[in-house]
């Protein structure tokens, strides 16, 4: 009854209602869940290491948004870190153990597939943030059209002038690594050139490594396109050691639109992916799952932001 049951007489429902106020009663929520069968909560399950959560800003981003979501339907949100094989040991206990009633898993690298089977195996509702490779048609995704705004950026490198653009790439084993690789090789089409390809996994040190590779090999590039803005940073880091200029002697563009690239000098043109949309997304989907309805996948368009490294 105190769940708003139908079969209550209006006089009843009302000395009810007065019962409680004065004596200032709650709904025991363990009681309720374990009525309903539901957790009342929700996993945001990151498949990285604790150093990446605190190195890349984007995770926080996300895990905002999607606790702001969340709080709209009174549902708390549990952080779990499982980027070790004893981490997703742990969490796949955790999450199989009915704890949740739902996972939004972001990060999802294919090197790292085995959780994401086992949520699956489990029934568990799942939304990914990207597409999750090898899952594609059993778990819904949310994801930034990484190939079209990795597009947007070779084009705009391109109409300015650039002859000699490399590139370092993100993790070969996330959608979004692959997806912004593809759209590189795909624009530079018979003038690829492999030597101008190295290959970073995000953070800032791999972005530095991969442009001192890059001005080892190919000391006449021009511009470069990093797949995210930590390795754009790096690698103008090191292309001032160096005594280029950015932009003047090598252009630089990033993805992702991190705070500080707005913040730095000079201020790095990017790709903006709208991860507050995303984790919107991403819960409203996941709810749906969790509703007894069938996943579903969206792709959200990017946006090119010109500053001044590029």
């Amino acid at each position: 009854m105190l769940n708003g049951g139908h079969w209550v007489s209006p006089s009843a429902l009302e000395a009810v209602n007065a019962a409680i106020k004065k004596t200032g009663y709650r709904v025991n929520p363990h009681a309720r869940n374990l009525a309903t069968n539901r957790a009342n909560s929700v996993a945001f399950l990151l498949t990285e290491t604790h150093d990446r959560l605190f190195e890349d800003p984007n995770f926080a981003v996300l895990v905002r948004g999607a606790a702001d979501a969340l709080a709209v339907h009174d549902i708390p949100l549990v952080l779990i870190l499982a980027g070790t094989d004893d981490e997703q040991r742990r969490a796949t206990e955790f999450l199989t153990s009915g704890h949740v009633d739902g996972v939004l898993l972001v990060s999802s690298h294919a090197t790292r597939k085995g959780i994401i089977s086992n949520i699956i195996s489990a029934g568990i509702p799942a939304i990914s943030c990207g597409i999750p490779l090898g899952f594609e048609k059993k778990m819904g995704y949310v994801a930034a059209d990484d190939y079209e705004g990795a597009q947007d950026v070779l084009r705009y490198l391109q109409d300015a002038g650039r002859q000699r653009i490399a590139t370092i790439t993100g993790p070969q084993d996330t959608s979004g690594g692959i997806r912004r690789l593809e759209a590189y090789r795909d624009h530079q089409g018979a003038e690829l050139d492999e030597a101008l390809i190295v290959h970073g996994d995000y953070s800032k040190e791999s972005g530095a490594k991969g442009m001192r590779e890059l001005l080892n090999r190919a000391p006449g590039i021009d511009a470069v396109f990093a797949a995210n803005d930590l390795m754009a940073l790096g690698a103008m880091e090191v292309l001032h050691e160096a005594g280029r200029r950015t932009p003047e002697d090598v252009a630089v563009v990033g993805f992702d639109d991190i705070s500080a690239s707005s913040a730095a000098t000079p201020a790095l043109t990017t790709v903006r992916q709208p991860f507050e949309r995303i984790s919107e997304e991403m819960v409203r989907l996941l709810l749906d799952v969790i509703a007894g309805k069938r996943p579903a996948a969206i792709t959200i368009p990017t946006e090119l932001v010109v500053r001044e490294s590029a």
